[in-house]
């Protein structure tokens, strides 16, 4: 056992290094004083000064970070409610044909997701920019919110609702009192989780991005296609630490909850 123990820290500890090595790589050679990522000649701002002095840059960051807030909101929001409703389904046949219809959203290709979101925005006649990003961001990030959430309400003692029924609260009541305290952590997590996938989404923004509305990972795609610039470099690196922050944020908080739940 503790061979294999070794072994699996070992293997574990190698696919960290595959996984971070490239990153790492990236955002070392942001702080390079030199042009290219094959010689390092000293640490320098100097990229990521150029990266807040360009106004441009910087209305791209704004949208980017408000696309991924307003759309988590409301992904979180939707999810939650539909998590609900999907629990509240008596039919197991129908409940789980429901179920399986959000999982075909999320292991579908993003590709055709957002090949799907530019025909429908065509079609309906909303216009390329900000609206259709927001959509299409909101609309991916429902079925990861549900997934998130539905375990919480799964492992929820109905006995808890009916206790309250009992004592004279109203459905608004249960829902509010009862229901979301106990499911807020998987609320919580399904938020950070919409937010992280809607900051480094590329495929599906493509798609349904317009002219004079960009966000970082579009952005970042066509810089790198101009050519290799450690300004695309300094801009990942934002990107990885803002990701970083977030995820290590969610953790903290989570881990708070459970301590206060615990000592409950």
């Amino acid at each position: 056992m503790e061979k294999l123990s070794k072994k699996s820290k070992l293997y574990l500890a190698f696919v960290f290094v595959v996984l971070y090595a490239p990153i790492l790589f990236l955002v070392f050679y942001s702080f390079n004083s030199g042009d290219s990522m094959t010689n390092f000649k000293s640490f320098t701002l100097s990229h990521y000064k150029d990266v807040f002095n360009d106004s441009r840059l910087i209305v791209i960051l704004i949208n980017t970070v408000v696309v991924a807030l307003l759309s988590a909101l409301i992904s979180t929001i939707i999810g939650t409610l539909g998590s609900i409703g999907i629990i509240a389904i008596r039919n197991r046949k129908l409940r789980n044909m429901v179920l399986s219809l959000n999982n075909i959203l999320i292991v579908s290709p993003d590709v055709i997701i957002g090949a799907s979101f530019l025909i429908l925005f065509t079609m309906v006649g909303v216009k390329l920019g900000f609206t259709s990003v927001l959509l299409s961001h909101a609309a991916f990030s429902i079925p990861i919110v549900v997934l998130m959430v539905l375990p919480k309400l799964q492992e929820m003692n109905s006995s808890l609702i009916d206790a309250a029924l009992d004592l004279g609260a109203s459905r608004r009541d249960v829902l509010t009192r009862v229901i979301l305290p106990y499911i807020k952590p998987g609320i919580f997590a399904g938020f950070f989780m919409a937010l992280t996938y809607s900051l480094d989404d590329f495929a599906v923004t493509f798609f349904v991005t317009g002219n004079g509305f960009s966000t970082l990972s579009v952005e970042i795609y066509s810089m790198a296609r101009a050519g290799v610039s450690l300004t695309v470099n300094a801009i990942s690196g934002i990107v990885f630490f803002v990701t970083l922050i977030l995820v290590l944020g969610y953790y903290f908080i989570s881990n708070h909850q459970s301590r206060t739940g615990a000592q409950k």
